[in-house]
């Protein structure tokens, strides 16, 4: 196998896409001191394109195809993206080459004038360009009014705080709000049982070619259990065969050797909402999707189709 020496990595401008990509090269050169890194700023579809909703943009891809054409070029070795930003069947050519340590993968909710969930006046407007989000939270309280909101963490914060803000509220994740330091601009984390998070998120990962020196290279950096977790939970996404434009929302968790998964479909005004969980002991990554595609399958046979086909 031939030996690595140095590797160029892609990272989108982000603050936060800055942070996860130094942070992964901090982890690598902890792991192989004589490693030699860089990295190259892309601007892809997604941070150029602000006035359209997420969904309509054309889904994950607009954060990834820039990146991923880089790869394939050889321009670049490997690419750090936020893992919910993937989709579950990887491109040909590429895969993911380690996962990090997981954040928190919880939602939060920031206002400006300290609103949570339960005390936001009727109506009000709350700014989220998920419609995993939207459902959700019009799951709880239908009374509210959905406003799209696009741009980086720094961004979306800064349209929530302001004095002349048009969001009573909005909901980001708390993964990108620690790693930046702004956990105090934090009204309310929201629970679980509340907003169920996106598959992978708060997972960075690490998307490389399909070269066995790539991969043997990464795995100094890879974490098992969050590998486990974030293989089960996309494979609850990928067995409903839903896209990002579903409310498709799982969660899985290890306690001791067992891994217990949630997952959740919900229709888009929130009208409906259907929770699954399982629980199994998980030893590789091979049993992790089986589980999660299991748990999609128990949630077809109860009656979830007719909802998936509610898109939007």
């Amino acid at each position: 196998m031939d030996t690595i020496d140095a590797l160029k990595f892609g990272t989108r401008g982000s603050e936060l896409a800055l942070w996860q990509t130094r942070h992964v090269l901090a982890l690598l050169q902890a792991a192989q001191p004589t490693l030699r890194t860089s990295y190259e700023i892309f601007k892809t579809h997604g941070d150029r394109v602000l006035d359209t909703p997420l969904p309509l943009l054309g889904g994950k891809g607009v954060f990834t195809a820039e990146l991923e054409a880089a790869l394939r070029d050889r321009r670049i070795d490997c690419a750090v993206q936020s893992l919910k930003d993937l989709p579950t069947e990887p491109p040909p050519g590429l895969v993911i080459g380690a996962l990090t340590p997981r954040e928190n993968p919880a939602d939060v909710l920031i206002s400006r004038r300290g609103y949570t969930l339960a005390t936001l006046p009727h109506r009000a407007v709350v700014g989220t360009s998920s419609y995993r989000r939207g459902a959700q939270l019009l799951h709880v309280r239908p009374d509210l009014k959905l406003v799209d909101i696009r741009g980086n963490v720094d961004t979306r914060v800064r349209k929530a705080l302001a004095a002349d803000s048009e969001y009573d509220a909005i909901v980001l994740a708390y993964a990108g709000l620690h790693r930046l330091g702004h956990e105090a601009v934090i009204t309310q984390i929201l629970e679980l049982n509340v907003m169920l998070p996106a598959p992978g998120q708060g997972a960075i990962a690490v998307q490389t070619r399909d070269d066995a020196a790539l991969v043997h290279l990464l795995a100094l950096i890879q974490h098992a259990e969050t590998a486990l977790a974030v293989t089960a939970e996309r494979a609850f996404l990928a067995g409903l065969g839903g896209g990002c434009s579903l409310p498709v929302a799982a969660y899985a968790r290890r306690d001791g050797a067992v891994f217990h998964l949630r997952g959740r479909v919900s229709a888009v005004d929130g009208t409906q909402q259907m929770d699954v969980e399982a629980s199994a002991s998980v030893e590789d990554e091979p049993a992790a999707a089986a589980f999660g595609r299991s748990l999609a399958q128990t949630a077809l046979d109860q009656g979830l189709r007719a909802l998936l086909e509610r898109r939007p």
